[in-house]
C-alpha cells in the first residue's frame, strides 16, 4: 500500500477514534483527558495520571497503541476500511483499547465507532 493511502486509512480511524472519545468524555462516566496532536498521535489520560498513546506508525503500516498492559499494533483489512485487528491475536482496535482503558480506569469502558 502506498504510504499517502496508509495515512489516509489510518487519520480516518484516528478520526472515528476521536468522535467515540469525545462521546465517552461527554458522557461523564468516565473521568479522563485526551488530546490529538499532530503526527497522528492520540494521548488519552486517565484520572489517575496513567496514558494510553496511539499513533500511527506509516512504516510499519500499523496503528499502534501503548497501555499499562503492553503494546498492541493493528493493520486495517486488506481493501477495506472496515475493523482494524491485532497482528498477534485478532482483537479489533475499538476492543482493546475499551480494554486498556477499562484497566486503568478501573472501571467498564465501552468505545464503539
Amino acid at each position: 500500500m502506498e504510504e499517502r493511502d496508509f495515512l489516509a486509512l489510518a487519520d480516518a480511524e484516528l478520526a472515528r477514534m476521536e468522535a467515540a472519545l469525545d462521546q465517552l468524555s461527554n458522557a461523564g462516566e468516565v473521568d479522563f483527558d485526551f488530546e490529538l496532536k499532530s503526527g497522528g498521535i492520540i494521548e488519552i489520560e486517565l484520572e489517575d495520571g496513567s496514558k494510553i498513546i496511539v499513533n500511527r506508525h506509516a512504516a510499519a503500516q500499523e496503528i499502534w497503541v501503548a497501555a499499562r498492559a503492553g503494546g498492541f499494533h493493528f493493520k486495517p483489512p486488506p481493501g477495506s476500511t472496515a475493523a482494524w485487528t491485532g497482528t498477534r491475536d485478532g482483537f479489533g482496535l475499538a476492543e482493546v483499547l475499551s480494554r486498556c482503558m477499562s484497566e486503568q480506569a478501573g472501571m467498564p469502558v465501552s468505545l464503539a465507532w
